[in-house]
């Protein structure tokens, strides 16, 4: 029998507004809109998951590679996370124009402690990929302005369906690599601050880490203080890398206004 734990990543973002917290009116355009977050979430959340399983068999730690998630092919990780990769995001979509959803990737406990610092790089693994996401929808949208790539519709002063896309990705993926760097368990950031560590205090650290039961707590503190912390860092993340003629149009389309 094998030692094996499970990182587990939360996700939460705003499809667009809504105007009744259930059961929202679903236009066309808005079960579109809405495929393409859950589009965007499935590809990026197999990404983000597929690079912990990397980075740890980089380090030593097979487990998720026998499990086949050092993979791009999203199945192995919806079969791992069912409820947190196909039917709370879909449910939430539909119910609330919101998505929240997440997934894991298994890993040894017991190495970890042995080796906290690749521990530590395989957890910022997930988020480093989220950003990598972010920064190649940035360029995309940049090049596709300046060579005028991209239609706006003239009547709605809505993006066509290649910038929809592209503002999904950078959008989202800035959230999940964000959220997930929260040094809270069980996020992501909990275990990269190992970095910062020695060894035999990383070690420490992780003993106390698992001998609390801090996930809930963890998550709850995440929750509130995530969008304090987040509105300041879209902003001038979204004003530095994306170009000011797309902007509105694109805050117009993906979030209502």
């Amino acid at each position: 029998m094998s030692l094996a734990n499970h990182r587990r990543n939360n996700y939460a973002t705003r499809a667009e507004k809504k105007k009744s917290p259930f059961m929202p009116e679903l236009s066309p355009e808005l079960l579109a809109l809405g495929f393409i977050w859950y589009l965007a979430f499935l590809f990026s959340t197999t990404c983000h998951e597929a690079a912990h399983a990397l980075a740890a068999k980089i380090g030593g730690d097979d487990t998720a590679f026998a499990g086949g998630q050092v993979s791009l092919n999203p199945v192995p990780h919806m079969q791992r996370e069912p409820w947190g990769m196909v039917v709370f995001p879909i449910l939430s979509l539909v119910l609330t124009k919101s998505l929240f959803g997440w997934a894991s990737a298994p890993y040894d406990p017991v190495w970890a402690r042995r080796h906290p610092h690749r521990a530590a790089w395989m957890a910022l693994a997930g988020p480093a990929t989220n950003y990598t996401l972010m920064l190649l929808a940035a360029l995309l949208l940049r090049l596709g302005s300046a060579y005028h790539w991209f239609r706006m519709d003239g009547t709605t002063g809505r993006t066509d369906f290649p910038t929809t896309v592209l503002g999904v990705f950078f959008f989202l993926n800035l959230l999940l690599g964000t959220f997930n760097l929260l040094p809270v368990p069980p996020l992501d950031g909990s275990t990269g601050i190992l970095l910062f560590m020695g060894e035999d205090r990383g070690r420490r650290y992780l003993d106390w880490l698992r001998g609390n039961s801090y996930t809930m707590l963890g998550l709850v503190l995440a929750v509130f203080a995530f969008p304090r912390i987040f509105g300041p860092i879209e902003a001038t993340v979204t004003d530095a890398l994306l170009p000011g003629p797309l902007l509105f149009p694109l805050f117009r389309t993906l979030f209502g206004h």
